[in-house]
């Protein structure tokens, strides 16, 4: 049972060290540091898309277009195929339809970013709850041991079992967990690139 305890806080105190990578933020589970939101302007150097609003969506070419381009299924060699083509073939104004492309691919992509983050922040947040509870188990478990010892009798009552299969199960979840999020957490960056990429695309073939 003691072995148990030292490796739940051996888990706990691992994890929650890790927090320390982003001040701003020490909930923040992912090794990346948290930038909350995207700036078109850090993609972007073409004509101004802050009066584009949603004139995308209105676009059917240009509406379906995006939505080719964003989904992660669509291969990235594919989409910069796509969207460079698009840009060339325009019979219209080019900078306006490469400037609609962008403005939706970044609502788009930024919105599915925003998502994700909004989703990896409820993870530790969840993440943080259940670390609580198991350092409250330990504490528990602490003070069973402690009267066990003053009082020379062993902790093998149900109830000391029960606490520690309870304690046992909590760190289980709360260590898978934390393996699976370094998954998630490539998320926001790989929407990033593929964000970065398609708008180098859409550039270079307006040159």
């Amino acid at each position: 049972m003691r072995r148990l305890v030292i490796a739940s806080l051996a888990i706990v105190a691992t994890v929650t060290a890790a927090h320390a990578i982003d001040p701003r933020h020490p909930d923040w589970p992912c090794q990346q540091i948290m930038v909350p939101s995207l700036s078109a302007a850090a993609f972007w150097t073409g004509a101004p898309i802050d009066d584009i609003g949603e004139a995308w969506q209105k676009d059917d070419a240009v509406n379906d277009l995006v939505q080719r381009l964003a989904a992660r299924r669509t291969p990235i060699e594919e989409a910069e195929k796509s969207a460079t083509d698009f840009v060339a073939h325009a019979q219209t104004d080019k900078q306006q339809k490469a400037a609609l492309l962008f403005a939706g691919l970044f609502a788009t992509l930024n919105g599915e970013r925003s998502e994700v983050m909004d989703g990896i922040e409820r993870f530790a947040k969840r993440q943080q709850e259940l670390r609580t509870q198991i350092q409250a188990e330990i504490t528990q478990m602490r003070q069973k041991q402690d009267t066990a010892q003053t009082n020379g009798t062993s902790l093998d009552d149900a109830a000391s079992t029960k606490l520690g299969e309870q304690i046992a199960w909590d760190t289980r979840v709360y260590d898978e967990r934390r393996h699976t999020i370094s998954y998630v957490c490539e998320v926001p960056a790989n929407i990033e690139r593929r964000l970065g990429t398609l708008a180098r695309a859409i550039q270079q073939a307006l040159e």
